[in-house]
């Protein structure tokens, strides 16, 4: 698994906070890596947006407003506009 040595670092921070409160690590803001703080988000998206088998997907709108709503605590701010960007959402 060498060759995905890179990549590591941003897979085990993917579930760590904007405001410190997540995990492995409790790391915040900056320092977790600019690539995992991406992959949350679009995680977080991907996740509210397809069935479970424990609740149906949310809506796109749904899953805007929910992602707007944590903006600042559980993901960074500014990637969270750029995601909402690409989206065509305001």
């Amino acid at each position: 698994v060498n060759d995905m040595s890179d990549i590591a670092e941003f897979a085990l921070s993917h579930h760590e906070r904007w405001d410190g409160k997540g995990y492995p690590r409790g790391i915040a803001g900056e320092r977790i890596p600019l690539q995992a703080r991406m992959i949350a988000i679009a995680d977080a998206y991907d996740a509210m947006t397809t069935d479970r088998p424990y609740r149906r997907a949310l809506s796109k709108k749904e899953a805007i407003r929910r992602l707007k709503e944590c903006s600042g605590t559980q993901f960074d701010p500014k990637v969270v506009r750029a995601f909402l960007k690409v989206l065509g959402a305001k």
